[in-house]
């Protein structure tokens, strides 16, 4: 039972890396804009979700 959890774990990590990549592609391209436009505030929460996204895909990356 326990080898059928972590290949159904597997799959949906398998399925969510695709996703979690297009969203650091899109913060990043809004962190881009931002710091064209020097709006610290959205620097700041750009850079925040960004950790979030990296913290998330190195777990679904083990």
């Amino acid at each position: 039972m326990k080898a059928f959890n972590q290949t159904l774990s597997r799959k949906d990590a398998e399925k969510r890396i695709p996703k979690v990549r297009v969203e650091i592609d899109t913060e990043l391209m809004t962190l881009h804009h931002a710091l064209m436009k020097k709006d610290y505030k959205t620097i700041k929460l750009c850079k925040q979700r960004l950790e979030k996204l990296r913290k998330e895909m190195l777990l679904l990356e083990i």
